[in-house]
């Protein structure tokens, strides 16, 4: 596993987004784990996050794009911090992108903030988790409208690896069915499940026995193969 995973696994714990024990998920299910990426408010955690996207990004899609968009709400300050790193980490100078909620009919008008999409340009889009892939339901219009512009792919922190709406396949696998372009992860849960294990992290065990086998019996019942 690469170097700033394992960062990004421990960043996420550390800074109290990713957590373990028995939580009641907006779907319903019961889970031993539970992400917050609201989480994320101090000036260096947003830094650090910024980074750990950049990297995701520059792994899986290159270098050739032009606009990071994120859907609002969440995904705003997720393409400005990401757009700063890319440029501080390899010279970059790519364009942040968000969606209003509704449309403004005055001063900087329209639905978009921060750059406008023109024909041609490649997008990455940026989110934090994705579950049911509802957001992308919901942007993916939105950008198309604007300008006959590319999707290189979706990036999001954590994969959950778990059966979306479909009841077949990950959230993300659906998002790559129906779009046509690549859903990934900073890290998936394996990833994160196989570093955590039985190793210490702000001095405790926070993925020991009895919580390892939560996991377990979570991904027998809502798991997906990869």
């Amino acid at each position: 596993m690469e170097s700033y995973k394992k960062e990004f696994i421990e960043f996420m714990v550390e800074s109290d987004v990713l957590k373990f024990g028995d939580f009641t998920l907006k779907s319903g299910r019961k889970s031993p784990f539970f992400m917050n990426a609201g989480a994320y408010v101090t000036g260096g955690q947003l830094k650090r996050l910024g980074e750990y996207y950049a990297k995701a990004i520059h792994e899986n899609f290159g270098d050739d794009f032009d606009v990071l968009f994120g859907p609002a709400y969440k995904g705003i300050p997720l393409s400005v911090i990401t757009a700063v790193a890319y440029h501080d980490l390899y010279g970059r100078e790519g364009r942040y992108c968000s969606n209003r909620k509704e449309v403004k009919d005055h001063g900087d008008t329209g639905i978009l903030l921060g750059s406008k999409l023109n024909d041609g340009d490649r997008v990455v889009m940026i989110e934090d988790v994705t579950t049911s892939g509802k957001s992308i339901e919901e942007t993916y219009p939105i950008v198309t409208s604007q300008a006959k512009v590319e999707i290189v792919g979706l990036m999001v922190s954590l994969n959950r690896m778990e059966v979306g709406l479909s009841g077949k396949m990950s959230a993300l696998d659906e998002i790559k069915e129906k779009y046509g372009f690549e859903a990934r992860a900073i890290v998936t849960m394996e990833e994160v499940t196989s570093h955590l294990y039985n190793r210490e992290c702000l001095g405790k065990v926070v993925i020991d026995d009895t919580i390892k086998t939560a996991i377990d019996e979570y991904y027998k019942q809502y798991g997906v193969s990869k």
